[in-house]
């Protein structure tokens, strides 16, 4: 299974920089931008573009894989074991106002599993690589995570999610908790990028609700492998399907965990 990892890690590489190539191209550079049905949900040109270009790595190495792309929808194969989930443009907010925080986010289940996964962000032009037992890596440097093991000490990192004018089960309140408890709690807008800063030590722990497959599947890999922990909000199993993602560097997770619990307890009693 390694050497395959190895060779499913090298596709995935080659689709994200083809995939980055594309947004760097179109970096300040769109004429058509639009709402994908929610406010704030936005795709352009440069989505469309970046994921064909995707595609064709795909298409042309492992044909027979199932493709769940955010743009494409589910692009049915016949290897059943296999799903790539790909984000070709990862902080479509950000690139369209030129906020340079943004990635192409490829990764690769096999049975349900999240085992391959690569950010790359074209415009730092910093590539996070991680397959299941083969290390996580940037720019093929090695990378770990942080060491901090307070959570007073502690850098974090949040999103708020498309439906939040919608529901009230929203990030707010515990944004502002964790805010007062750590050194800072920053929101970027790049699901995966938050991930790959986490997985690398930029960032002690990541939480977030309301996301897709395709948000989550390579960074969770990158987080593992670098020697991080990934659950559920409660420490329970992490469920891809859920949309909600606790990672951290290990040492801060039980508090971390504590701390969402307390502010998500309190938040459901004043809205019942």
């Amino acid at each position: 299974m390694p050497q395959s990892l190895q060779i499913f890690l090298d596709i995935a590489t080659e689709a994200a920089l083809s995939g980055g190539a594309v947004l760097q191209n179109y970096w300040g550079k769109l004429e058509d931008i639009q709402e994908k049905g929610r406010p704030g949900d936005l795709v352009t040109e440069a989505d469309k573009a970046a994921e064909k270009a995707i595609l064709e790595v795909l298409h042309r190495h492992v044909p027979d894989h199932p493709i769940l792309a955010e743009e494409s929808g589910k692009l049915e194969g016949l290897a059943g074991d296999y799903l790539w989930a790909i984000d070709p443009l990862d902080g479509t907010t950000n690139y369209a106002h030129q906020y340079p925080f943004v990635a192409v986010s490829i990764g690769l289940l096999i049975d349900g599993v999240p085992q391959v996964g690569v950010v790359y962000d074209p415009i730092r032009q910093e590539l996070f690589r991680a397959a299941k037992g083969l290390g996580a890596t940037c720019n093929r440097r090695p990378i770990k995570v942080s060491q901090t093991d307070d959570l007073s000490k502690s850098l974090l990192v949040t999103g708020f999610a498309y439906d939040r004018r919608q529901t009230p089960d929203t990030n707010y309140a515990e944004f502002a908790h964790l805010t007062h408890l750590t050194q800072g709690v920053r929101r970027d807008g790049a699901a995966a990028l938050d991930l790959a800063y986490v997985a690398c030590g930029r960032l002690d722990g990541y939480w977030e609700r309301g996301l897709s497959i395709w948000d989550m599947a390579a960074g969770i890999v990158l987080v593992q492998e670098a020697g991080g922990q990934v659950t559920a909000y409660d420490r329970s199993p992490f469920q891809l399907s859920s949309g909600r993602v606790l990672a951290t560097n290990s040492k801060i997770h039980d508090s971390l965990s504590q701390a969402l619990l307390q502010v998500g307890s309190k938040a459901r009693n004043l809205i019942e």
